[in-house]
């Protein structure tokens, strides 16, 4: 019965890994027809999105629900909107602070909840 949960554990990360190799392959093909992203980059580019987006949701009094990552070449880019310019602010603060980022471009529009 113990072997139940970590078969499919096994699975869900034969899946993943599955997943990541037919994304690399795509993305490799369109590197080689004159994108000057590498997979390499864009897999980063996905760790460092999916590490801003935990940040953002784990930080307490900020209010990120509505707040959207993209992630190119390092640079993270934040859109959607915030309740507050103090939101808007602690927003790129936190992201600032994450491993990878090399810069933040704030684009936070800030609406009065309703």
């Amino acid at each position: 019965m113990k072997r139940t949960p970590m078969l499919k554990t096994a699975a869900g990360v034969a899946c993943m890994t599955f997943a990541l190799m037919a994304g690399a392959q795509t993305n490799n093909a369109s590197t080689s027809t004159g994108s000057s992203e590498s997979v390499g980059q864009h897999v980063d580019d996905a760790t460092i999105t999916t590490k801003v987006k935990a940040e953002l949701l784990g930080t307490k009094n900020l209010k990120s629900e509505h707040i959207h990552v993209k992630t190119r070449k390092g640079v993270v880019s934040l859109t959607g909107t915030v309740p507050s310019a103090e939101d808007r602010d602690n927003a790129k603060q936190v992201v600032e602070g994450v491993s990878g980022v090399d810069s933040v471009k704030n684009h936070l529009k800030v609406v009065a909840a309703q």
